[in-house]
């Protein structure tokens, strides 16, 4: 099963949702079809044209939204003035139902990349009913294994990367402590220089750590992309995700019984060297795995599109 046409949302608008932040949203497909809510990665990527070609747009109402401080939404994160604080997992909720309640929507499937897959598991375990169902990719939940995993842990497999990417903060404890913290005080800087060199070497680390050449990534390469990318990533990562306890994904899983959901994990994804999908599928009555043979942590790469797109199917005739 191959992508759908592009297509272009029939509408669109700015969500105030307080703290002094407006959320970009649109709407894409049929509007009388069934919701789907789309939560993209990072955190702090944005979403992008390519997730409304996910879903049959004859079939689905389709929502996407840019999450506070990046994409369309403003502030961006990449301005120094921007507020951080107001920007946490418990708001990114909130900012859902607000959503949902403007565009006078019950229920929705949630769709979620990586970190989106973090935020759309809290949101089914914290609002009963709201999610009917989930299609989650590049599965995380945003306990403190993962991010020891994906900064320090990873350095036993990218040594070189790693010297690299450690030697960008001051020496002493910075660098025997949480990475992400660390680089994210540096991203706090007044100087912006010392802003711009934590940027560059926090995506440059994540780009050498892609599993498989060619390792680029082109919008790394833009600097306000770049800076709000980094400054909210280790802000999330540096904070345990903002979640109520360590581990409060997998803890509650069980929260998620009776509620549908596909797991599509590609089989180089550096997470699966935690078990983390593995076991939030054992703990989650009514879920089904994927696995896609030889790809990474990519929404779009082969196979894993195609799986994707036959979880929305399948999940369009409920």
């Amino acid at each position: 099963m191959s992508l759908y046409p592009e297509i272009e949302p029939y509408d669109h608008g700015m969500l105030d949702v307080g703290d002094g932040n407006r959320v970009y949203w649109e709407t894409c497909g049929n509007p009388r079809g069934k919701p789907a809510l789309v939560l993209h990665g990072g955190p702090g990527s944005g979403s992008t044209s390519y997730f409304r070609r996910l879903f049959d747009p004859a079939v689905y109402r389709i929502v996407l939204l840019d999450q506070r401080g990046c994409g369309r939404s403003t502030p961006h994160a990449s301005a120094y003035g921007t507020d951080m604080s107001v920007n946490t997992t418990a708001r990114l909720l909130g900012d859902l139902e607000s959503l949902r309640r403007r565009l006078g929507i019950g229920r929705w499937l949630v769709w979620g990349v990586s970190w989106g897959s973090v935020l759309g598991l809290r949101y089914a375990q914290t609002h009963p009913g709201v999610v009917s169902e989930l299609v989650l990719t590049g599965v995380a939940t945003g306990s403190d294994a993962e991010v020891e995993l994906l900064t320090r842990g990873l350095g036993k497999v990218f040594p070189e990367a790693f010297e690299r990417f450690r030697a960008g903060l001051p020496e002493g404890a910075a660098r025997d402590g949480n990475l992400a913290a660390a680089y994210n005080r540096l991203l706090e800087s007044p100087d912006p220089g010392v802003r711009d060199r934590a940027a560059r070497a926090w995506t440059d680390w994540e780009t050498a750590t892609i599993p498989a050449p060619p390792r680029s990534v082109e919008r790394f390469e833009d600097p306000v992309f770049r800076m709000g990318f980094a400054r909210t990533v280790t802000h999330y990562w540096g904070n345990g995700h903002f979640l109520d306890g360590e581990g409060a994904v997998l803890r509650d899983a069980h929260l998620l019984e009776g509620v549908p959901g596909t797991l599509v994990q590609g089989s180089l994804d550096f997470g699966n060297l935690l078990g983390t999908v593995w076991r939030l599928h054992q703990a989650w009555p009514g879920s089904e795995l994927v696995v896609v043979d030889e790809a990474g942590h990519d929404a779009g790469a082969p196979g894993v599109t195609e799986a994707l797109v036959a979880a929305t199917d399948g999940y369009a005739r409920r």
